[in-house]
């Protein structure tokens, strides 16, 4: 890896955000774990990414498709967009209940 992105992945693990649902509750909140996991992604930890947090790599090619619609004007995407987004609200509901059961 090259010294500018150790740097920024340095940044970033030393300025993660607290969650505020944590602190006030004691409980994860549904997003717990996306800057971890999104730090283990830039480090090129994949099967850490995904155990942090599942839904972080589906989140991120969902917004490259969208990125990607915007400039090519792909037809009939709001099927695809609707399955995308119920896809990922399952996941994340799914590895959620995971975590607070077990």
């Amino acid at each position: 890896m090259n010294y500018q992105l150790l740097s920024i992945i340095n940044w970033l693990e030393q300025h993660q955000l607290p969650c505020i649902l944590k602190k006030l509750t004691g409980f994860d909140c549904p997003g717990c774990g996306i800057q971890r996991s999104s730090i283990a992604l830039l480090k090129g930890n994949v099967g850490e990414s995904f155990r942090l947090y599942p839904a972080l790599i589906p989140i991120l090619l969902f917004f490259f498709f969208l990125l990607i619609n915007t400039k090519l004007k792909l037809p009939n995407t709001n099927f695809i967009n609707k399955i995308s987004i119920a896809s990922i609200f399952i996941i994340i509901l799914v590895s959620y209940l995971k975590k607070i059961i077990l």
